[in-house]
């Protein structure tokens, strides 16, 4: 089945419509229709989208490439950003540390999948180890708090519409207009939909998987740091974000296999697990229940996506608009 194909909807609108639906079942079991459901998802979703927007272009460079570093990233990203800003005062510097620690991560599993042709899932998978020890180690004695000025500024909902999610929302259209203006999107596309031929078209492929796992370490770690500023530090902040990032990505529309990227698909994803796990807690499943039935949705989608077409026309449109020079002579694929 081809969910494109489907009554004609995009890809993205059926991760907003399955939100929808459980935002629905939700008042229908809590008798109570008011806004606050909807601002306290909103609330929360914008860290999960961060994320999920890192790993949508992980897996947007095709089959292989994914990011499970991102949880113990995240965790670090919070504990050294809430460090950094209590020694120093500055919630400014302790973002910035975040992002730099997000960069350092990223760079090890780079480095391994590149040039030590270790496939992708290891080698994030050490990154994620490595991740976790200085996060332990961040972590003993750890005192600080979040800048006042930042929390204030994460809880800021005027109108009922939080802040941040409207900064979160304008970065995603950035995104996305990225992947469909820019040379660079629709290499990344091309390079997604099939790496020999986009390799034989000019396209480095050292240069796309150096981009996207970069993005994604920085991501995660200026996810963590937010979301440390919002709630409290701790090592085990991001341990629900591996999961889920890989879950909104795939409802969301994006493509496993690569070459097709979604980011407003992201956030219907977010927005969907946020209020589905507030269900879920409203009608009393446990956490591994939970995670059995996000597990069995994302395998769901991927079951009924498998006949959908890898080369998107907007995808394929962008390409023709940028042609590539024939040149530059192509990487070597880094992995088969």
């Amino acid at each position: 089945m081809n969910l494109r194909a489907l009554n004609g909807m995009p890809p993205w609108a059926w991760s907003f419509l399955a939100a929808v639906l459980v935002l629905i079942l939700t008042y229908g079991i809590s008798g109570q229709g008011d806004g606050q459901t909807i601002t306290l998802a909103l609330t929360v979703a914008p860290y999960l989208v961060l994320v999920g927007l890192g790993q949508m272009l992980v897996m947007t460079a095709g089959p292989g490439n994914i990011d499970v570093s991102v949880a113990k990233v995240f965790s670090l990203g919070g504990l050294l950003s809430i460090a950094v800003a209590e020694s120093t005062g500055s919630w400014l510097l302790g973002l910035g540390a975040a992002c730099g620690v997000g960069l350092c991560m990223a760079s090890i599993s780079v480095i391994a999948i590149l040039l030590v042709r270790i496939p992708p899932i290891v080698a994030t998978l050490a990154t994620s180890l490595i991740a976790s020890a200085i996060s332990l180690t961040l972590a003993q004695g750890f005192q600080g708090s979040a800048h006042p000025d930042l929390r204030a500024f994460l809880n800021w909902s005027p109108l009922g519409v939080p802040a941040f999610a409207v900064v979160v929302a304008a970065f995603t259209l950035a995104v996305s207009w990225i992947l469909a203006r820019t040379v660079w999107g629709a290499q990344l596309l091309a390079f997604g939909q099939a790496r020999r031929a986009a390799q034989f078209a000019g396209i480095r492929a050292t240069r796309i998987l150096v981009v996207v796992y970069l993005v994604s370490g920085i991501l995660a770690a200026l996810a963590g740091a937010l979301r440390a500023s919002f709630s409290a530090p701790n090592v085990e902040l991001g341990n629900d974000y591996l999961l889920d990032s890989i879950a909104v990505v795939v409802i969301g529309g994006t493509l496993m296999s690569g070459g097709r990227a979604v980011p407003l698909g992201v956030w219907g994803g977010a927005l969907f697990f946020i209020l589905l796990d507030g269900l879920l807690n409203l009608i009393g499943w446990s956490y591994a229940g939970q995670n059995i039935l996000k597990g069995f949705l994302v395998l769901t989608v991927l079951f009924l996506a498998n006949g959908a077409p890898l080369i998107a026309p907007s995808a394929a449109s962008a390409t023709r608009k940028q042609p590539l020079s024939p040149e530059t002579e192509p990487d070597e694929a880094p992995h088969e």
